[in-house]
């Protein structure tokens, strides 16, 4: 678990237990063995406090418009993911399954099927995708149909009961900018006194991984590059609270929030998740997408942009710096 996490309403941060070391092991080690054998957990983890982010569309006043983030107890979030490993054991997941898995995010989805699109508009072949969105999905399936799937995969009766009492008694309460609510059950779990470096690695942080998510799967236009390089840059000096007025040179902006150029991030991510690809095992699906070979020629006049005509640009722009500073070092 990552450290730096906000912490529920117990006030314990992860941070407390990896600062102990082996005593930290040893007494969480007796404490889930004791949760285990009573199939009861601490009422303390119980208590949640759900803190609600607007999504940035539509009705501020409209509670469908935001996204709740749920702030739990860090010991519980140890406990989940012992149990989880032990569930792990038993329970097979298709392999068309992606996300909140080791080794197969959402990207590796994204880029075999954008390879797969890819393939199919070169050899001017019909391809046929179908989308479904399920809202809620998972808070709306009744939780009998959950036990009932546990015990039907083969799980524990014990470990069935363990999950049930995480979902048993579970209270939370709403926290906003006036207050928080009282407790109720729940069912499944630009400020100018801000420095210019603080802000940078917020940007860092929260702004810029959101731009990039899923673009090392894309072979990107000139224009393209720039327009999000554009928006970037508007981004940078409204928080910094300079306009174009100032004149002030991007480099400037750039180097005051510690910000690199983002046509680069996107070049070394391409390249970082094409080495990934490579290295791969031949059964992975992004290296079956990019092996594959379809039937059909490509259409007359100026042919469209394909994933690996970005990979071989890079290639070339990074072994031109690459020489040129051996040349200079030479000299």
């Amino acid at each position: 678990m990552k450290s730096g996490k906000a912490v529920g309403p117990d006030d314990i941060p992860v941070e407390v237990w990896k600062c102990l070391g082996e005593a930290a092991v040893e007494f969480l080690t007796s404490l889930f063995n004791r949760v285990l054998e009573s199939e009861r957990m601490p009422e303390e983890w119980r208590r949640s406090v759900l803190v609600p982010i607007f999504k940035n569309k539509g009705d501020v006043q409209n509670c469908n418009n935001y996204r709740g983030i749920k702030l739990m107890s860090h010991t519980m979030k140890l406990w989940e993911r012992v149990v989880e490993a032990r569930l792990r054991k038993v329970v097979e997941i298709c392999e068309q399954q992606y996300g909140f898995m080791p080794r197969k995010s959402t990207t590796d989805a994204i880029f075999a099927l954008r390879i797969l699109m890819e393939k199919y508009r070169d050899g001017q072949r019909e391809l046929h995708c179908v989308f479904v969105d399920l809202e809620k999905a998972y808070d709306r399936v009744p939780r009998e149909e959950l036990w009932y799937c546990m015990r039907k995969s083969g799980v524990a009766e014990k470990y069935v009961r363990v999950v049930q009492d995480m979902y048993e008694r579970s209270r939370t309460v709403v926290r906003c900018a006036v207050g928080q609510t009282e407790e109720f059950k729940v069912g499944v779990l630009c400020d100018r006194k801000i420095s210019a470096r603080i802000k940078g690695k917020v940007y860092r942080t929260v702004v810029r991984p959101a731009m990039l998510y899923g673009l090392e799967t894309v072979s990107l236009r000139k224009r393209q590059e720039s327009e999000l390089e554009v928006a970037e840059l508007k981004m940078l000096r409204f928080s910094l609270g300079v306009t174009r007025l100032n004149r002030i040179r991007n480099e400037y902006i750039r180097g005051t929030a510690h910000v690199g150029r983002l046509g680069d991030k996107v070049r070394e991510a391409r390249l970082r998740w094409f080495g990934h690809v490579q290295r791969r095992e031949s059964e992975y699906i992004g290296r079956r997408m990019l092996d594959m070979e379809l039937p059909g020629m490509r259409q007359r006049g100026r042919p469209k942009r394909r994933y690996m005509d970005g990979i071989n640009e890079d290639m070339r722009r990074y072994m031109d710096a690459i020489n040129k500073e051996v040349y200079g070092w030479n000299k």
